[in-house]
């Protein structure tokens, strides 16, 4: 996709990885990412995620997320012919890298921190460059979108907010509750990112953002990664490609298309829109989006540079 380039704000990748799954490296190891299919549609950086599954909470999240993290560590060095590790500012003046992928490692769930703030330290030491304050459950920092509460965030998750901002940190927003969405960003200093969420006008699910959060993170400069899980596009029936491009229509339209980018959610969904079974099919999307009537300016940004201008304010 000559003159563009992509950045995706979320992937489960890593666990099939850690897992001893997949290598990553390998297209013919079957799931939905991995580096040679990525480097094939200009996927430039690629945000990593450190998914704590619910079978180690509470008391093995801290040891789950860590070795999740270790693990990203080692694809890294596996493959760094390939991939680089993005930590800071200095990294991402190098995407778009003609020949290696910017890997930024993020963690899905505040419960690797326990209820710990120094922690935060720690995970930013190991790389961490954004952090997802809840998956679905409550935990010491907030509630998550399945716990049926109007919770702000507690002490812990303030401070953690807070912390965050002063490391340069992305505080992650996708599965925090609304109450908690509201307490982030009236907290952050920064922009904030919704890395893998989609809209709820179209889609009225607990998971997606209201207009009103869309026009907020706008008025923040933050960005909402949409999200390729069917379920999060249409209520029901058939789901085709055509559903990612029509939220990111509403997106452009309520927040701004510097609003939106992708957070296709690969390998941590179990199925996906007709038309966009695999990281390959980024390639599709670009077309629909001419089609639709984005401008070049417009379509540079959603794939990428909107993510882009948020981790430059955000990274040190």
């Amino acid at each position: 996709m000559e003159d563009y380039f992509i950045v995706d704000g979320h992937c489960d990748s890593i666990t099939h990885y850690v897992n001893q799954e997949r290598t990553l490296s390998l297209s013919s190891e079957g799931g939905q990412w991995d580096l040679p299919r990525a480097r094939s549609v200009d996927v430039a950086l690629q945000f990593l995620a450190a998914f704590i599954e619910s079978q180690s909470k509470p008391a093995m999240a801290t040891w789950r997320g860590l070795e999740l993290i270790e693990g990203v560590h080692r694809f890294v060095e596996a493959n760094s012919a390939q991939a680089f590790l993005v930590q800071g500012k200095s990294d991402l003046e190098r995407i778009p890298d003609p020949l290696k992928i910017g890997v930024l490692l993020s963690v899905e769930g505040g419960e690797i921190l326990g209820e710990n703030l120094f922690m935060v330290d720690v995970i930013f030491r190991l790389g961490v460059r954004a952090l997802g304050l809840t998956w679905n459950q409550r935990n010491a920092l907030a509630d998550g979108v399945g716990e049926d509460t109007h919770s702000r965030l507690t002490k812990l998750g303030q401070e953690v907010v807070k912390r965050m901002n002063q490391l340069g940190m992305l505080i992650d927003v996708s599965h925090l509750n609304e109450e908690g969405f509201w307490h982030v960003l009236n907290l952050s200093e920064y922009p904030i990112a919704a890395t893998h969420s989609c809209a709820y006008a179209l889609c009225p699910h607990p998971r997606n953002l209201t207009d009103r959060q869309l026009r907020a993170l706008a008025r923040q400069k933050g960005i909402v990664g949409v999200n390729f899980y069917p379920r999060f596009l249409k209520e029901s029936g058939l789901v085709t490609r055509q559903e990612v491009v029509r939220h990111i229509c509403h997106i452009a339209e309520v927040a701004g298309a510097e609003t939106v980018g992708f957070g296709s959610d690969f390998d941590g969904i179990d199925e996906t829109p007709e038309g966009l079974e695999d990281v390959r099919d980024y390639a599709y999307l670009l077309e629909d989006l001419t089609k639709v009537g984005f401008s070049t300016k417009e379509i540079r940004q959603i794939l990428g540079g909107n993510f882009m201008r948020v981790l430059t304010d955000v990274l040190k």
